[in-house]
């Protein structure tokens, strides 16, 4: 993530809890070691996620965005559906690497969010054919053969010297037939809605792929940070041993007590610990980017890319807002719906004006093909309803309450993307601040770690101070890293407020 060298985790209770159990007569110092090392995750600033990256959502990151699905399209699709995929293939039984562009393209085909909303898209686009059916002509064709016998009597028919059965005689009819509204102003509407929903469910699915990159993106980097912390462990476990070396030969050497063997071997155990803890989370949160990927859980992988740090300035919430309102996906998909919703509403006025429809049939019909002769009808028609004022009162009703929440929350959702830029952009500025104020701790906590061992090794002081200085060097490190990743999940995040997360979110990770 950068070219500082990362840290593990900061969380080094074990230590303390140890130190007190071996070193009644450390106590004291002991609590203060305790209290140090615990302090990273309450010293971030609440406003960008106040908890390290292994604890932090997989989808959202530093702010929880919610994904909505604007419009019915018969869908159900929430944002854990983001987390979940179709997966395809097998495990090459090789590790394979994988870059963060081949992650996010991954995700686009396999995430089982987007093949939802893609779903959704065509129900929505089935309502629509259907609706669009009652305003084309329909054509059905019938063939029938019948045989028939008539008594004339059950109908009081009776003629002296007639037979009253007729028959038996048979019918060949084969027949055509037209229906066409003309005039149907109920049934426009309703097909306009459904066109409008159309679009809304369309529209939707593209801002899904926004969200994927979002799920995809975060589920990288949280991997990012979690390999950067394996790599902090290792050279932290390397220090911890150089001092229990150092420590073991003075009190081999009989300048050194006891004490300073047992305080540095405690170190020593705990980074073994640490890193048995940060290889598994990291594991962990491979699954996790797997799953959204829709790779093989049992196909081994390298992330090859890295997320430097890199300042994205020039962020001006008004500007910001307004690109944001051009290019949200879910905004237009909202925008529809509201129309949607006002065809359905003038769909339901419209249901008591008159209906002009043609209907018609062509066939042929004789006893036999070809004893038979050419037959047809044609009606036209006007209908409409005299009585129904209870049902059509209703129906106004209900779509004119469709209406209402539909316009309530396109309103609502309008500020809610004005909320989620500007509070990307607190993110990003916030979290630019911390990289460089924890980057700094980093340097001074280095410097203190030196000067600390050089102390001991020269006999000058005991190992108590090394102690401390690597549990402020390692909290140091975990809070620059938690800091890098919230960077640039925040912008990250800003990409998706401003709905360009799928097209740019190269630039947004890489700064501008």
């Amino acid at each position: 993530m950068s070219d500082r060298k990362p840290a593990p985790e900061a969380h080094r209770s074990p230590r303390a809890s140890a130190l007190a159990a071996l070193l009644l007569c450390a106590s004291t110092v002991a609590a203060q070691a305790q209290g140090a090392s615990s302090a990273p995750a309450a010293a971030l600033p609440k406003s960008i996620g106040a908890v390290s990256p292994t604890e932090s959502s997989a989808v959202a990151g530093g702010q929880q965005q919610l994904y909505n699905s604007s419009g019915s399209n018969g869908a159900q699709v929430t944002q854990d559906s983001f987390k979940g995929s179709l997966v395809t293939g097998t495990s090459t039984g090789t590790t394979i690497d994988l870059t963060l562009e081949d992650a996010i393209q991954r995700g686009l085909r396999q995430n089982l969010g987007l093949i939802l909303q893609t779903s959704a898209q065509k129900n929505a686009n089935g309502q629509r054919l259907e609706q669009l059916q009652a305003l084309l002509p329909t054509v059905t064709a019938q063939a029938s053969i019948e045989v028939e016998q008539i008594n004339l009597a059950a109908f009081g028919l009776k003629f002296p010297g007639l037979n009253p059965i007729v028959g038996p005689f048979q019918v060949v009819d084969f027949r055509a037939y037209l229906t066409q509204n003309l005039i149907n102003v109920a049934s426009l509407e309703n097909f306009i809605a459904a066109k409008h929903n159309f679009q809304s469910a369309k529209l939707t699915a593209e801002d899904a792929r926004d969200m994927v990159v979002l799920t995809v993106g975060n589920a990288y980097l949280l991997c990012i940070a979690d390999s950067a912390r394996i790599e902090a462990v290792n050279a932290e476990l390397a220090t911890s041993k150089i001092s229990l070396d150092q420590a073991t030969a003075a009190h081999e050497a009989g300048t050194s007590p006891r004490l300073d063997v047992l305080r540095a071997q405690v170190d020593y155990q705990n980074e073994q610990q640490t890193l048995i803890s940060t290889n598994n989370q990291l594991a962990k949160d491979k699954l996790a980017l797997a799953r959204a990927i829709g790779m093989p859980l049992d196909q081994d992988f390298r992330l090859t890319d890295t997320a430097p740090y890199t300042a994205l300035d020039n962020l001006d919430p008004a500007v910001t807002f307004a690109q944001a309102l051009k290019t949200r996906k879910d905004l237009a998909a909202a925008d529809e719906t509201l129309k949607s919703a006002k065809a359905s509403k003038t769909a339901a006025f419209a249901s008591q004006l008159p209906v002009v429809s043609f209907a018609g049939d062509f066939g042929d019909q004789g006893t036999t093909p070809g004893h038979s002769h050419s037959t047809y009808t044609a009606t036209g028609q006007v209908s409409a309803p005299i009585l129904q004022i209870a049902k059509t009162r209703g129906q106004e009703q209900v779509a004119g309450a469709q209406y209402e929440q539909a316009k309530a929350r396109l309103s609502d959702q309008i500020q809610q993307v004005n909320a989620d830029v500007r509070d990307s952009i607190f993110d990003v500025q916030a979290a630019a601040k911390l990289v460089e104020a924890t980057h700094s701790n980093v340097e001074l906590a280095t410097e203190a770690l030196s000067e600390a061992q050089q102390r001991f090794r020269a006999g000058v002081s005991d190992n108590l101070p090394v102690s401390q200085a690597q549990s402020q060097t390692e909290q140091a490190n975990d809070q620059y890293i938690s800091a890098l990743y919230q960077h640039n999940v925040a912008k990250l995040s800003l990409a998706r407020a401003l709905g360009v997360a799928q097209t740019n979110y190269k630039d947004y990770l890489g700064g501008k």
